[in-house]
């Protein structure tokens, strides 16, 4: 089952976030523990799998603290039901925080819980993309995103494929089934390590082109975010939050039923098969490639590189944004 089917949990969350105001300061949760409201960027998946398996696993509960994710009316509301605190954290996207802060929501990224980037190009059949330079003449199909605009832009002007052989048509997150109805050629947006598996194992034999192998610069596609205020005032919390997370995600890595089987309960519409092979693919990068470097590492180069890139392609006004978007200070084993 893709995202798409899957979107009508996220109208029923809108509905429920709809209905609160501001979220009630609540120091207990469950056993007395300090009570969490995570806001995912999306339904429950296997991107999420980590998490769930430091709550099944109970590292969460360990930890003091009762986490509780929940779904978003949308992929781009997160940041701000966490600015207006509606929520104590939430997950998001590099590019999305960095509009964020562009925009003047005082929310910073605490940890990257993906450090590359899932967004890809896919497409099937016969006219398949194989490079970047087979996308002339085609449509490509795009959620609508203003960064994803820009990917296509970098992605064609590196391959050296005019913009105007290219159509772009706004889908929505109608992405895959666009592409298999033969209203899109291919697809920018869809995740290799989801749309791109749950394809293949459904025998499509999707051809996939990674953002960071084309031109567009490394990023980390999901991020832990916080306030402000709390980076400031609540350290301690984070360092438990962050420290459990890691458990939860090295119990991933031992076994992925540690937090597929509790995903599934969170989310029963899932299916196990497509999870579980989900969370294979994903694994390498849960974790970064320098194994020096703690769980949850945010390099500065590539934030460096990646919000000149956005500045460079008017998504920013200034580059200097990147500068206090993030920080490593509450990973395990970093900071005082």
């Amino acid at each position: 089952m893709t995202r798409v089917i899957l979107l009508a949990a996220l109208v029923l969350a809108a509905i429920a976030l709809g209905a609160c105001g501001e979220k009630e300061e609540r120091p207990g949760g469950a056993g007395g523990a300090e009570r969490v409201d995570l806001l995912l960027d999306y339904f429950p998946n296997a991107d999420h799998a980590g998490i769930y398996a430091a709550q099944g696993g109970g590292a969460f509960a360990r930890a003091g603290l009762d986490v509780r994710p929940r779904t978003p009316p949308d992929p781009t509301a997160a940041l701000k039901l966490l600015a207006a605190r509606r929520a104590d954290l939430a997950i998001s996207y590099e590019p999305d925080l960095l509009l964020a802060r562009g925009a003047g929501l005082k929310v910073q990224a605490v940890a990257a819980l993906v450090q590359k980037p899932l967004t890809s190009i896919i497409s099937l059949g016969r006219r398949a993309a194989r490079t970047p330079g087979d996308l002339r003449g085609r449509t490509v199909g795009t959620a609508g995103l203003p960064y994803q605009s820009a990917f296509l832009q970098t992605i064609l002007r590196d391959a050296d494929v005019p913009a105007r052989s290219v159509k772009r048509v706004n889908v929505g997150f109608n992405l895959t089934p666009a592409m298999l109805s033969g209203r899109v050629d291919a697809t920018l947006g869809s995740f290799w390590n989801y749309e791109g598996v749950d394809l293949r194992r459904r025998g499509k034999a999707p051809r996939i082109i990674r953002m960071e192998r084309v031109g567009v610069p490394v990023y980390n596609e999901l991020v832990i975010v916080a306030r402000e205020d709390t980076v400031r005032e609540q350290g301690p919390f984070l360092r438990r939050f962050l420290l459990a997370l890691r458990e939860g995600h090295v119990s991933l890595r031992r076994d992925a039923r540690t937090g597929v089987d509790p995903l599934l309960r969170a989310n029963p519409d899932l299916e196990r098969g497509l999870q579980t092979a989900s969370v294979r693919a994903t694994l390498p990068v849960f974790f970064p490639s320098d194994r020096e470097r703690p769980f949850g590492w945010m390099e500065p180069r590539e934030w460096t590189a990646f919000g000149r890139w956005m500045a460079g392609n008017g998504l920013l006004k200034q580059p200097e944004v990147v500068d206090r978007a993030y920080t490593n200070e509450f990973l395990p084993g970093e900071g005082i």
